[in-house]
């Protein structure tokens, strides 16, 4: 049972009137106060910075409803907890020492029908609410097909059926990715057409068992990389074609990674995409990867995309309150696409070395060893640098390990290791160009001070700047290693270094007496 909450009298751009003086508020604000908001994924990476930003920013929220399910043995109670036990939430605390109050948690589930809502809660949703997020995704890439499906097609298609029955909805905000279309080369912001449905998907996968669906995925995949981007641009289809006359729009991130400044600078909770690639190579075990260094990386902070998910919210509720003055006008349903690539790209080489340099300035103290990384566009060459950085280091230490009783794991480490980068280099040796007029649109007609509050524009962001707190946090709050022990890893880092050129000199010694003998054994 949820606790009641206060409704709107209105579902248009003129809010109610807020508790302190209107006055006070930006436009942004003012379009947020006293308005009932439902996340889903909120307990995702970038839906926690969503939810600390609202608070922080929009005093006069009414609520935020948070769909929650049960993971990993813990309870939603206990799920609800450790995510505000979070640094990212301080600023927070200090702010709204009450903020609490505004959280109302809705157990349930993307991947069960109808969002495992009781009908309770889905009642409670109906009358109140006047905002949705939808960011819940599952985003393995090598998710399993029917459950990528599931949470990410289905799920999406029950919130479009709850939305249709709130009446004072005002904007629906489905949240895609950049690479929902990476089949193509150039990605505008608009829909696509596909040649599979998700109704022909779903009648494929409900007349086949397990295995049939792990067999046939590779060709249902097509063009597509993975089972996430595929599923992905199926919701999208679904967006399209189910929401004729609602509020909606689609919002596409490209890879999101840490907070460039605000709550905090360099705020980072998971291992996604670079920033394992980056953890794997600053900890000594990752050193090569295939990956073009002259291709775009186009990475967007989390806290910056964050600001623009919640313009483009107000956007799409200024768009369709346009388009009710005027019936003869046809409302699109906008698309954003929020990349880095068009007005500030960085590319994968500088990115690397980048975070290279401030690896050196700030190294891990659970480093094993030091950096020694190799980016290379061609498949075969990594192939060879896998042997005989990985997979033969991985055998000797291994076989040394057994030696002395205790049971080998670096070579099984260094399968996951492979499966994790086989994943991504795709991401890492392909390039597409976007458009995005649609976010350049929303940052100009954004007023002064709405662009100080919700900063957005990727044009003055220092990349430099950015990839120094990028790694501090990684060390911080990824890794719990404290700044305070910054000396100490750097001493543990100069042993490694001359150890790393031991091993070298050795390797290179051994190689050259080698290839003596066999030269004295043909001649």
């Amino acid at each position: 049972m949820t606790p009641p909450c206060q409704t709107n009298s209105s579902v248009d751009l003129n809010m109610n009137e807020p508790k302190t003086a209107d006055s006070h508020f930006t436009t942004i604000q003012k379009f947020y106060n006293g308005t009932n908001i439902f996340i889903t994924g909120g307990t995702g990476f970038m839906g926690k910075v969503l939810i600390d930003k609202l608070l922080r920013t929009c005093p006069d929220i009414e609520n935020i409803y948070l769909l929650i399910r049960k993971k990993k043995g813990k309870d939603i109670h206990t799920r609800i907890e450790e995510l505000f036990d979070d640094p990212l939430f301080d600023k927070l605390r200090e702010a709204v020492p009450k903020f609490r109050h505004k959280i109302v948690i809705i157990p349930g589930d993307c991947s069960i029908a109808g969002l495992g809502l009781s009908l309770t809660d889905r009642q409670t949703l109906i009358s109140n609410i006047g905002i949705i997020f939808h960011a819940a995704a599952t985003i393995k890439f090598d998710e399993n097909l029917k459950l990528a499906v599931d949470i990410n097609v289905h799920g999406t298609k029950d919130v479009i059926e709850l939305s249709k029955e709130m009446k004072q909805l005002k904007s629906f905000v489905h949240v895609s990715t950049a690479y929902s279309n990476c089949h193509l080369g150039h990605v505008e912001e608009k829909f696509y057409d596909y040649p599979i449905g998700y109704e022909n998907l779903d009648n494929i996968i409900s007349k086949l068992d397990a295995r049939a669906i792990e067999e046939v995925t590779p060709k249902i995949l097509g063009k597509w990389p993975n089972t996430y981007t595929l599923t992905k641009a199926l919701a999208e289809d679904l967006v399209k074609n189910e929401c004729a006359g609602l509020p909606v729009s689609v919002f596409r991130p490209a890879i999101i990674t840490s907070t460039a400044s605000d709550p905090i600078a360099g705020w980072i909770d998971n291992l996604y995409g670079p920033t394992g690639v980056v953890a794997g190579a600053g900890s000594g075990v990752l050193r090569t990867m295939h990956c073009d260094r002259n291709i775009n990386a186009n990475i967007v902070p989390v806290d910056m995309t964050v600001n623009a998910l919640i313009v483009s919210a107000y956007d799409v509720a200024r768009k369709k309150s346009e388009k009710n003055s005027n019936e003869k006008e046809v409302h699109e349903i906008p698309v954003y696409n929020y990349v880095s690539s068009v007005q500030n790209p960085l590319k994968w080489g500088e990115f690397t070395q980048l975070n290279m340099k401030y690896g050196f300035n700030y190294p891990f103290s659970s480093a094993i060893w030091y950096i020694c990384f190799f980016m290379t566009k061609s498949a075969f060459i990594n192939k060879v640098y896998t042997l005989f950085l990985h997979i033969i280091p991985a055998l000797l230490i291994d076989f040394m390990i057994l030696c002395i009783g205790k049971k080998p794991r670096l070579l099984k480490t260094y399968k996951k290791i492979h499966k994790f980068a086989n994943v991504i280099s795709f991401f890492c040796t392909n390039e597409w160009t976007f458009t995005n007029d649609n976010v350049q649109k929303l940052w100009r007609n954004l007023n002064s001070e709405d662009k100080i509050l919700y900063p957005f524009d990727m044009t003055p962001l220092s990349w430099e700047e950015y990839i120094s707190h990028y790694m501090i946090g990684m060390r911080m709050y990824l890794f719990k290693d404290d700044l305070s022990n910054v000396e100490v890893a750097r001493k543990k880092w100069r042993r490694l270094f001359w150890l790393h050129q031991s091993v070298k000199v050795l390797f290179i010694t051994a190689f050259s007496y080698l290839m003596l003998i066999l030269c004295r054994t043909i001649i």
